[in-house]
């Protein structure tokens, strides 16, 4: 309890808003030949610093989707799940194998948020267009066929809508601050949860 405490109390303050703070921002296209992924798993940061290691990925960015407020704030996103938006390169890595991966980020048996951070903007989710939900709802299925697993698997795949870009501030977060996410992420218990979940 008082470790996840003292975690959300790091988040908070890390969280907290400079005065100079970009406002969050409707996305840009990709560019020619860039695949985009969207997905939801608890903190963005956390999410950013995972899906942005892996080969074939170009850009991850924090945001907003999910939601009906048209222009969702970090202090205002009510209905809104934090995600990540993830632009691939489909020549080093296919989109199911971008899925794929995602799973091993988040506890997929937890509805009510993810690791320390609880309420409904950190749920997990896969976001997808027409042409991605068969990969995503056969990658689901494979998962749980697979037993790896240590709980249900209820992480839902939900059509993807308007995707608002976060707030300057929280983007590229671990890289910025390397000494706040890495005891943001012990505080939080995400590696030792993942480690659980996953019967690693």
């Amino acid at each position: 309890m008082i470790r996840a405490l003292f975690a959300s109390l790091l988040f908070l303050f890390a969280c907290s808003p400079p005065d100079t703070a970009a406002q969050s921002r409707p996305a840009a296209p990709p560019p020619a030949g860039v695949q985009e992924a969207v997905f939801a798993g608890g903190c963005f940061w956390c999410m950013e610093h995972d899906m942005g290691a892996l080969p074939g990925v170009v850009e991850v960015m924090s945001g907003y989707t999910g939601g009906r407020n048209a222009n969702p704030t970090y202090q205002n996103h009510p209905g809104h799940y934090e995600a990540v938006r993830v632009r691939f390169d489909p020549a080093v890595i296919s989109y199911r194998q971008l899925v794929d991966r995602y799973w091993l980020y988040t506890d997929p048996t937890d509805n009510g948020g993810q690791f320390c951070d609880r309420g409904s903007s950190y749920r997990p989710a896969i976001f997808v267009t027409p042409a991605q939900r068969a990969d995503a709802e056969a990658s689901k299925r494979e998962i749980i066929a697979g037993g790896r697993v240590n709980g249900r698997v209820i992480t839902p795949i939900l059509d993807l809508g308007r995707f608002t870009e976060a707030e300057e501030y929280h983007r590229d977060y671990a890289r910025r601050n390397p000494e706040r996410y890495a005891q943001y992420r012990a505080g939080c218990g995400r590696d030792a949860r993942l480690r659980e979940v996953w019967r690693r």
